[in-house]
């Protein structure tokens, strides 16, 4: 990647991190609103869904803005995006829902180029790959 595409990218990371961030913020924020929705639409176990929502929502968009195993981290925030699009906004007769689905599905679009294409040049996985490429210091290869 050049400098401009990298700099796209982790523009593109934060832009999306962002947004699961502060779902997931919001959904600690007011438990009892996210587990009465959790429940309306007939999940099983509501509180564990809350926590794996919450858990990927948060810890999924701090890796994915930090560039940290990129390709899967947006491979499984793909998935869970997927999974609820189709558990929470499959009404399609409501107009409302069908554009929280259609958005789900862009998002998943955006998710997929991070896996295509990886974090770029300012993410760690880019840093742990240049610190394992570079030769050994001097003083280490002779202790060896």
């Amino acid at each position: 990647m050049s400098k401009s595409t990298d700099t796209v990218a982790v523009a593109g990371r934060v832009l999306i991190g962002v947004l699961f961030l502060m779902s997931g913020l919001s959904k600690l924020a007011a438990p009892a609103a996210t587990l009465g929705y959790i429940a309306s639409v007939g999940l099983p176990a509501p509180i564990a869904a809350f926590a794996i929502a919450a858990t990927v929502e948060i810890l999924g968009s701090s890796l994915l803005i930090a560039g940290v195993r990129t390709r899967w981290v947006a491979a499984g925030m793909a998935v869970f995006t997927l999974a609820t699009a189709l558990t929470f906004h499959r009404n399609f007769a409501d107009q409302n829902q069908l554009i929280h689905f259609m958005k789900n599905i862009a998002i998943m679009g955006g998710l997929f180029q991070v896996v295509a294409f990886g974090g770029g040049r300012f993410s760690v996985d880019a840093w742990l790959a240049a610190r394992a490429a570079r030769p050994a210091s001097p003083a280490l290869q002779a202790a060896r």
